[in-house]
């Protein structure tokens, strides 16, 4: 007689990924499991998060050594939920022994390499709720006695091959964002995306210098990479090339930085489609494509200076795209085209980086045979609840919650720190409201429950 595989334990929630969205959610359910400690009327939740990766990472190949934060330290994991919480910006300042001389320093806006060591300290302090190495593969329908999908088991690879079950009567994806490529360009040893552009750099070490690189993009990443490129590497010429006359300056005034504030999420949700194009359409500058207006500056100034002593390092090419990308062995060769002329131009150099931007994963690729449950507007798009649920038929009675690709139904702010603690916050009562606690807090601990 064979015995019947006991399915794995049910969880509360399991969280797919572990950046500082999911991050912020495990703080969430921490601070919840404490407050039930003292009050036994607070709900309490169960839960896990899967992440891929072997160790919390956030954008590593970005964090440039003078690239600062264009949010806020204010807007971290808890402040704008729980100012109160230990898991702030400044409580870490405090436990590195670093707040006074964060506070001579006079800015909101910390060096991003500083706010990812905040992040991986707080990602530490909860990790007793990941399983690192975690790669998630599919989530497959758990179905009760009437039929209804009542759970979902999210399963997971590990690098030895080995596939886990993770079983939750509530599933969050924050999966993180993926780089976006010109369509039919593919990464290469000479061909890259700006998200690995260290981990690039720091293999190139111990050789010849290069002499020359294309960086394609007129957005903040692409700006960022033009000047670290032109002042890592006195001697090579750099090449930028964006479809605009010149970099454009992001608005961060304080009126339409309320764009990120949480209220804007409510009068974002409730507008039609046309006053949410429009919304977009009237705020993209806050956010994409644009670039912090102190960096346009230095740029300029650089290629000015160039001109002045007759050495061309910083070649902008503007109004232009990208034509053709040959690859040899010795480099790569870029058709550069004048979109107001048409003149093609060979641009020789010896590393393209694409610093085209990012998709937000779209998670009925993991759903299975559960995405023919999900809900679509006109568009063929995942239509979210205002707590950000998804939005199924009948048939599925488990919540399957979104942090990230909301942005054509909660706003600009969907995928963004500005808003993270407030939307976890709101995540968290969804789940409360809907899911019978099934341990107390004292048994809600590890990810192996």
């Amino acid at each position: 007689m064979t015995d019947t595989p006991q399915p794995p334990p049910s969880h509360d929630l399991v969280g797919i990924g572990f950046g500082p969205s999911n991050v912020a959610l495990a703080i969430g359910l921490r601070e919840q499991r404490e407050r039930a400690a003292a009050d036994p009327a607070t709900p309490v939740l169960s839960g896990v998060f899967l992440e891929r990766q072997a160790e919390f990472g956030w954008h590593r190949g970005m964090l440039l050594d003078d690239a600062t934060m264009q949010v806020s330290f204010l807007k971290d994991l808890v402040t704008t939920r729980n100012p109160a919480s230990d898991f702030g910006f400044l409580s870490y300042l405090h436990a590195v022994g670093r707040l006074h001389d964060f506070i001579n320093h006079k800015t909101l806006f910390p060096l991003r390499a500083e706010f990812h060591d905040y992040l991986a300290w707080c990602a530490d302090r909860v990790g007793d709720q990941v399983r690192y190495g975690a790669e998630v593969v599919g989530v497959e329908p758990v179905r009760d006695e009437s039929g209804r999908i009542a759970q979902l088991d999210v399963v997971a690879r590990t690098a030895d091959g080995a596939r886990h079950r993770s079983r939750g009567r509530n599933v969050v994806f924050a999966p993180g964002l993926t780089p976006r490529l010109p369509e039919g360009a593919r990464q290469t040893e000479r061909v890259w995306h700006n998200e690995y552009l260290l981990q690039r750099l720091e293999g190139l070490e111990g050789g010849a210098d290069p002499g020359s690189f294309v960086v394609v993009g007129a957005g903040q990443s692409a700006a960022e990479c033009v000047d670290h490129l032109y002042r890592r590497f006195p001697r090579a010429r750099v090449h930028a090339v964006f479809s605009r006359y010149g970099y454009s300056p992001s608005d961060d005034s304080p009126f339409a930085n309320r764009i990120f504030d949480p209220e804007a999420v409510d009068a974002f949700y409730g507008a039609s489609a046309q006053t949410k194009a429009e919304i977009m359409g009237y705020h993209r500058n806050t956010n994409y494509s644009v670039v912090d207006p102190d960096l346009i500056d230095a740029l300029y100034h650089a290629a000015y200076q160039d001109k002045v002593k007759g050495a061309e390092r910083l070649r902008l090419h503007n109004t232009s795209r990208v034509a053709d990308v040959h690859e040899g062995p010795g480099g790569v060769t870029v058709t550069v085209e004048d979109l107001a002329s048409g003149k093609h131009t060979a641009v020789e150099a010896d590393y393209l980086v694409y610093a085209t931007g990012y998709t937000s994963a779209d998670p009925r690729d993991l759903l299975g045979e559960v995405a023919e449950h999900v809900v679509c507007d006109d568009r063929g798009r995942p239509a979210v609840e205002r707590d950000y649920r998804l939005a199924t038929s009948d048939e599925v009675t488990c919540g399957i919650f979104l942090q990230g690709g909301t942005e054509h139904t909660h706003g600009i702010s969907s995928s963004l720190l500005s808003n993270v603690a407030v939307r976890v916050g709101e995540i968290l009562d969804a789940i409360s409201a809907r899911t019978a606690p099934a341990v107390r807090p004292e048994e809600a601990v590890a990810f192996g429950r």
